[in-house]
């Protein structure tokens, strides 16, 4: 079982990830045959090419994410709440999540959920 200390990392370097704008560096933290449902209730991207095709696409917009408080670790998940300041549709807002990874015995992402809809979307300017 991955250790506190190797999820926290796995987060923070997904984070780093959308702050460098490289989508590589958010799939290496992902399992081969990793799930991830963004936002919960869409269809499931699987695997490292679905899930490079779906991180290209979102740091093509520009997004950063600014964590909201501690990442909470727990057995082999971890879960954190963020936002995403954008400029979308001729306006400033934030998109406020939460997002859950679950990992493998290696470490690796296996699942990731991200948890918002349209109420989270917050106009800011």
């Amino acid at each position: 079982m991955p250790t506190p200390e190797q999820m926290t990392a796995a987060v923070h370097a997904y984070i780093d990830a959308f702050g460098k704008g490289d989508p590589e560096l958010a799939v290496a933290i992902f399992a081969d045959d990793a799930v991830i449902e963004d936002p919960i209730g869409t269809p499931p991207k699987c695997g490292h090419d679905a899930i490079r095709e779906f991180y290209q696409m979102s740091m093509a917009t520009g997004a950063k994410l600014v964590l909201d408080g501690p990442v909470r670790v727990g057995a082999d998940h971890a879960a954190f709440a963020f936002h995403v300041p954008l400029h979308f549709d001729g306006q400033d807002m934030e998109i406020h999540v939460i997002d859950t990874f679950a990992f493998d015995a290696d470490g690796k992402v296996k699942e990731m959920r991200a948890f918002f809809g349209p109420s989270n979307m917050i106009p800011t300017g």
